[in-house]
């Protein structure tokens, strides 16, 4: 327990036409951890793992825990839909050097419940590492109940939950059936003071890519017991978290991310670059944010 409190950014993966551009990388690590967050996550939806080869996922977790040196968490997104495999990229991202893995549950070929806490004990038992689940039932179509959520808890290595179910009720229940035996992190940049009175620890933010020093603020004072503080944060960000999911995730932090000067270099396919006027939402919101 107590992997962190705070926010984790969801960091989105920079290329070149090379591959993986680590200069890139290391200076948006740099960036992170001066402007206060409290975990890095590699690997996940955000960096587009779905488009990286084994060795680029790989390369991108040494790097970044050797750049990190200890100094915030690393979380490797290793999730998938074939548990040999996913039990695979989680031994590697320990033997890499990540002090956790994050999954989400299987996608497509989607499973029962008897199937995913199989699949979760499967990883369980493979790695020495904390685990943590990621239940996102709108790119899944699978959602982890809090009754499951209840049983897994019951394994080693398994510590948390990212939670972008968006149902505030689903992670009451959760929360009332765990107790403190497992830390809830908000999956919704939109929902994060909401979740934390639920109980939960902090939030996986792909907006902290952006704007770090407030998603971090904003955790931190509600941990502080500064709740109006915490909400004005949530308030003032609302805007900006709505204009980077106007489009699919990765695609608008992405860009917004390259109009920052951080040579975040494209997106693959089948992602693909913004539609005009939706890029014009983003570079507003951006604007009236303060970030250009």
């Amino acid at each position: 327990m107590g992997l962190f409190t705070g926010s984790c950014v969801a960091m989105a993966t920079p290329f070149n036409k090379e591959g993986i551009n680590l200069e890139a990388l290391g200076k948006t690590i740099a960036f992170q951890i001066e402007q206060g967050t409290d975990a890095l996550l590699v690997c996940g939806t955000t960096g587009e793992p779905a488009t990286m080869s084994r060795e680029e996922k790989a390369s991108v977790i040494r790097y970044t825990v050797e750049k990190t040196a200890k100094r915030v968490p690393i979380l490797a997104g290793v999730g998938g839909n074939h548990t040999a495999e996913v039990v695979r990229a989680s031994m590697e991202a320990e033997k890499l050097g990540a002090d956790a893995v994050l999954a989400v549950t299987p996608y497509y070929n989607k499973t029962n419940a008897r199937g995913l806490i199989a699949h979760y004990r499967e990883i369980n038992d493979a790695v020495h590492i904390p685990i943590i689940l990621y239940n996102v039932p709108s790119r899944t179509g699978m959602n982890v109940s809090p009754a499951a959520m209840k049983e897994l808890s019951g394994l080693p290595h398994i510590i948390g939950i990212k939670e972008a179910s968006g149902n505030i009720a689903q992670v009451l229940e959760m929360r009332r059936l765990c107790g403190e035996s497992v830390d809830i992190y908000s999956g919704n940049d939109n929902m994060v003071v909401p979740l934390l009175a639920a109980g939960g620890k902090g939030v996986v933010s792909v907006v902290a890519n952006v704007a770090p020093r407030d998603t971090h603020r904003m955790v931190a004072e509600f941990m502080n017991g500064h709740f109006k503080e915490s909400l004005d944060l949530q308030l003032k960000l609302l805007p900006l978290i709505d204009a980077l999911f106007c489009e699919v995730n990765p695609i608008p932090v992405k860009t917004a991310m390259n109009l920052m000067g951080f040579d975040m270099g494209p997106l693959r396919l089948p992602l693909a670059d913004m539609a005009e006027n939706h890029l014009s939402l983003l570079k507003q919101q951006m604007h009236e944010y303060g970030l250009m």
